[in-house]
This record gives structure tokens, C-alpha cells and sequence, in this order.
């Protein structure tokens, strides 16, 4: 049985989830939880669900140096890697892939008000990283 790959796009206040159907094909958005709801959620989402891989986004600026919020990514990274030593972590750079979403969502007809719901572009976002890594894995 093949494992899923899920993908965060982690924020201060929520978090966009994605993840991949089980031959690793598609990335699909799955929900927005709360970052302080993230860990009872993912201990959850393992109960009923086999993941091999969790990838996180790399925020970073434009001159290549970590964003603000690297330090509490990072902190995140180290309670996973405890909590769930199988699974392994993989960063990859999220750099532009919120104003990626915000244009899919346009692109793909979703009203004014949807778009101005941050947790659906938070979510889009995650598929976009997710959708990145399958292509560039190959």
C-alpha cells in the first residue's frame, strides 16, 4: 500500500494542509486548522490515515534570508520529528506560492468573498508546494 504525502503551509494564527492521493499523483487541498490545533490534528489525521512524508514550507524573502516566522517552523519541525520519528520532514521554499493561489482561485472562477477567506488560500497554497514537489521529484 503506497503511503500519502501531506504538505503545511504553516502560519502564525492557521496552517493550509494538503495532500496527496495514495499513488503520490495529485495534490489535493485538505482543510486549514488552526496552528495552535495542528498537533491534535495531525494525530488524528495518522489514526486513520498511512503518511510517509510531511512536507513544509520554507518561507523566505526575496534576498534568500529566513522570514519571520522560520524560528516557530522550526520548533514545529523538532516537535514532529519527536512526536512522529517515521515520518519523514522535507522543507521546500513556499516563496510566492500564496500569491500562486490567490491567482489559481482567480483563474479558476471562486468568488471575491471565497478568495478573501484566508484559510482557502492557505489551503490552495499547500497543494500548490505539494504540486511543486511531485512534478520536481520525478
Amino acid at each position: 500500500m503506497k503511503k500519502r504525502i501531506l504538505a503545511i503551509d504553516y502560519g502564525g494564527k492557521r496552517c493550509g494542509i494538503a495532500v496527496t492521493d495514495e499513488l503520490q499523483l495529485i495534490a489535493s487541498p485538505l482543510t486549514t486548522v488552526d496552528t495552535k490545533e495542528l498537533f491534535p490534528f495531525l494525530t488524528k489525521y495518522f489514526q486513520t490515515e498511512v503518511v510517509e512524508t510531511l512536507l513544509v514550507g520554507e518561507p523566505k524573502r526575496f534576498d534568500g534570508s529566513d522570514s519571520q516566522i522560520a524560528a516557530a517552523i522550526n520548533q514545529f519541525i523538532a516537535k514532529f520529528q519527536q512526536e512522529f520519528p517515521d515520518i519523514a520532514v522535507v522543507r521546500i521554499d513556499e516563496r510566492f506560492s500564496s500569491k500562486m493561489a490567490f491567482q489559481t482561485m482567480i483563474d479558476s472562477g471562486i468568488s471575491k468573498q471565497k478568495r478573501r477567506d484566508k484559510g482557502t488560500v492557505d489551503k490552495i497554497a499547500a497543494a500548490i508546494i505539494l504540486q511543486d514537489y511531485l512534478h520536481y521529484r520525478k
